[in-house]
């Protein structure tokens, strides 16, 4: 089993895609997601939203657990 955290922003209900310094909303499985290391680089892309007017603009952090669909 692993387990790991990473970065994610949220709009509201939605998520965020960045592509280069285009910012889109989207469901949870398009969103980009980011290493927990790189918090500062979260931070700037979170400024440049403010500054584009998304509403509600907040950073997540999420935890994933990887494990066997089914015990071996």
């Amino acid at each position: 089993i692993v387990e790991m955290e990473l970065l994610i922003i949220k709009s509201g209900e939605d998520y965020v895609r960045v592509k280069t310094e285009n910012y889109n909303l989207c469901r949870l499985d398009k969103a980009s997601v980011f290493p927990i290391d790189h918090l500062d680089q979260v931070k700037k892309h979170v400024k440049k939203l403010k500054e584009k007017d998304f509403p509600f603009i907040a950073i997540y952090k999420l935890k994933l657990i990887e494990e066997p669909l089914e015990p071996e």
